[in-house]
């Protein structure tokens, strides 16, 4: 199985712009997370999507694969699939793996048990999360609810499954999608959903329109750096 893994890099985030280039010790943000997915093994290219002339030249300064996108992408997906349609590399891949830009500390455990999912040939989506029983009322946790197999039920920023008598129970997504090549192609030819606009989750698009997404439980937990105050909690586990 051919795996392919493309990070999306923007420099106008709306809560941390300039975000891919953030520096988190001695590096950006973006060259640590294209060195864990690479370091990892797993793929056969790891190639930077980005809209920005300045992350193109540090990523191609640090000698790691970049190609520049269109600006007019509305979501990360959108611009990995630019890369994985116009990138030669991509054109026989089985599986193509976006890994977001900000989570530095992404390594090959868990991709690799993302990966291993598509031995099942029925996935054709699948993505990660972890248990989790603090921050549950951050909007920037992502919640997700499951079925007995661990598809998908729904995702919100808001608490769900609402439970009444403690804090457990509760899953945050791990946003790492992973695609087969057709599907990803599938998705883009989607237009915006309803919950997609109110929750501005680009994911709940594939489940208003009856894709499943399996689910994988892992240990991971990381950091997904939104905002200024994520990156200083990023430093602390550096400095650890």
């Amino acid at each position: 199985m051919k795996v392919i893994a493309i990070i999306p890099a923007r420099f106008d985030s709306t809560r941390f712009p300039g975000k891919p280039l953030a520096k988190l010790g001695n590096k950006c943000i973006i060259q640590h997370v294209y060195e864990q997915a690479h370091q990892s093994g797993l793929f056969a290219e790891v190639i930077v999507g980005t809209d920005d002339q300045r992350i193109f030249e540090v990523v191609d300064g640090f000698g790691g694969k970049v190609t520049l996108t269109s600006k007019k992408h509305e979501s990360g997906t959108d611009r990995v699939a630019e890369v994985c349609g116009k990138m030669l590399c991509c054109k026989d891949a089985d599986v193509i793996i976006n890994v977001q830009g900000d989570e530095p500390f992404i390594n090959e455990k868990p991709l690799r048990k993302l990966i291993e999912a598509f031995d099942d040939p029925e996935v054709m989506v699948a993505s990660l999360m972890h248990e989790v029983n603090t921050d549950i009322e951050n909007p920037n946790v992502v919640k997700v609810v499951c079925d007995e197999n661990n598809n998908a039920l729904s995702f919100s920023r808001s608490p769900i499954p609402h439970v009444r008598t403690s804090k457990t129970g509760y899953f945050k997504h791990i946003g790492v999608y992973a695609f087969r090549r057709k599907t990803l192609f599938e998705f883009i030819k989607l237009p915006e959903s309803k919950l997609e606009k109110l929750e501005k989750l680009e994911q709940l698009r594939l489940l208003e329109n009856g894709y499943k997404i399996k689910m994988v439980l892992t240990s991971y937990k990381g950091i997904g750096i939104d905002t200024p105050r994520d990156l200083e909690k990023a430093e602390k586990m550096i400095i650890k």
